[in-house]
């Protein structure tokens, strides 16, 4: 599969649906051999690609707050009043 081909792939992106226009948002699809491919929408010719398998234990992970530690953090920088 090459560059070319992972435009015609069928791209979900994680953003809610009052997103706003330029944000980088998270974009997830399947390619062949079940890969899953992994990009962000403002720079879409960088992708990730990784196993079907490893996709799977890392929502497995999200799912059960393996990374809440990390939302936590992002929320402890954030100036106070906000």
């Amino acid at each position: 599969m090459t560059r070319r081909d992972w435009q015609e792939l069928d791209w979900q992106r994680a953003a809610p649906a009052d997103s706003e226009e330029g944000r980088a948002y998270l974009e997830v699809a399947v390619g062949p051999d079940d890969q899953i491919l992994m990009r962000e929408s403002n720079d879409p010719e960088t992708v990730v690609v990784t196993t079907r398998a490893k996709w799977e234990a890392f929502i497995k992970g999200v799912k059960a707050g393996e990374f809440d530690d990390f939302a936590d953090l992002a929320e402890a920088d954030e100036p106070a009043g906000k």
